[in-house]
């Protein structure tokens, strides 16, 4: 089937990209060891910290966000340390994957994909660890599998009120820019990002926000690591420049998207990812389908994941979208491949382009004949736009 218009790009990530930052990132390659780079480099450093709410440090690496988780562990911590990670999807199970791989012992706190970090299970292992062992806890804050959120702050209640010692070290690869992340409010010691999602920007940036227990840390910290050594990038960062060379372009593009975003206001960003979030949910509720996430209080504003019918395969359901409507959509993951479907709603979207991604669910619902209610769309549109209270005279149009 031949396309026209432009492809709907509805993964929880990569997201679209703005023109403004596009065309910022069409930007001469510059000197990366000249004036103008340096002036570039503190003021991306500058406003990436408004982001992350921070008035700590911010890394910048060129990796994916995958390599800023690595960057979180190896920068604080030693062989053979003890840490606990929750099990919250897909995305744990990476942190999971790197914990191994760097020799650490991990204590993996399962789950069900369903539902956040468990304040009460880090109560019992923390109770239970009366030598303090344990150096660090690991949490994905937006779990992008299955569009559970952890509540970060009472994971750091918990730690604070058994004045343990531990590191809070927070996934924010897809919630970062889409909900509301406190990284000093919450004491969260080390926050991994990566700017394909609420920042706007194109793959291929990676970030640390450190806090000052975490570089005490790093002074301690034995696990064997160069690329990442967060004391090169400091020491480099104070005068804008970096240890090797940047990924200039892309942040050119991200001084772009920062502008943005703080012309919109941070909080004015989360309250519009809230309001396309329900409004999904309320088409999700229409449909009769189930959400992934079982908790509302964990509802994910940056995605929705979505299980389509039994015995009805949610990756026939991709295809079909995307052949008929030229939209893609996210792939169930891990446990929730075949079974879920994730609908991203999160960095540069508005109302029309929401109504055009549950347009094209409905219709792909319909055409793959899974079982549901019409009327998801409407639903959605009566959450964005609720209807206006009745007059007792009727409307009129003139001719």
């Amino acid at each position: 089937m031949i396309h026209t218009g432009r492809h709907f790009l509805q993964i929880p990530g990569l997201t679209n990209v703005p023109d403004r930052v596009l065309r910022a990132k069409d930007h001469p390659v510059i000197d990366h060891r000249g004036p103008e780079f340096a002036e570039l480099g503190l003021e991306v450093l500058s406003g990436i910290r408004e982001i992350f709410q921070t008035k700590g440090h911010v890394v910048i690496y060129p990796s994916s966000g995958t390599g800023a988780c690595e960057a979180a562990l190896v920068n604080t911590l030693s062989p053979g340390d003890r840490v606990i990670i929750f099990e919250t999807g897909q995305f744990s199970n990476i942190w999971l994957g790197i914990a191994k791989r760097l020799g650490l012992d991990v204590d993996y706190v399962p789950g069900n994909w369903r539902r956040g970090a468990s304040p009460s299970d880090l109560e019992a292992r923390l109770s239970a660890d009366s030598r303090q062992a344990v150096k660090a806890v690991v949490a994905v804050h937006n779990e992008t599998s299955t569009g559970a959120v952890s509540r970060i702050a009472e994971l750091r209640r918990v730690l604070n009120r058994r004045k343990h010692p531990a590191l809070l070290i927070v996934d924010t690869v897809s919630s970062l820019g889409s909900i509301d992340f406190q990284t000093d409010e919450w004491e969260v010691d080390v926050a991994a990002c990566g700017s394909q999602k609420g920042l706007m920007v194109p793959p291929g940036l990676g970030f640390n926000a450190i806090s000052e227990k975490a570089l005490a840390a790093n002074k301690t910290a034995s696990m064997p690591r160069c690329y990442w050594d967060w004391q090169d990038m400091l020491k480099n960062n104070q005068t804008g420049f970096f240890p090797y060379t940047p990924a200039t372009n892309l942040l050119f593009g991200l001084n772009e998207a920062l502008k943005m975003m703080r012309e919109e206001g941070l909080q004015n960003i989360f309250r519009r990812h809230a309001r396309h979030a329900e409004a999904t949910r309320a088409a999700v509720r229409a449909w009769g389908l189930e959400i992934v996430c079982e908790d509302p209080l964990e509802y994910s504003n940056s995605l929705t994941g979505v299980f389509t019918a039994p015995g009805h395969d949610a990756d026939r359901l991709r295809k079909i979208v995307l052949e008929n409507f030229d939209m893609s959509l996210g792939a169930g993951l891990g446990k929730l491949a075949g079974k879920a479907f994730r609908i991203g709603h999160l960095g540069a979207f508005n109302d029309l382009m929401l109504a055009g991604t549950l347009a094209g669910v409905e219709m792909g619902l319909r055409l793959a004949g899974i079982p549901h209610n019409e009327g998801g769309v409407m639903a959605a549109l009566n959450s964005l736009t609720p209807a206006a209270k009745r007059t007792s005279e009727p409307a009129t149009v003139s001719r």
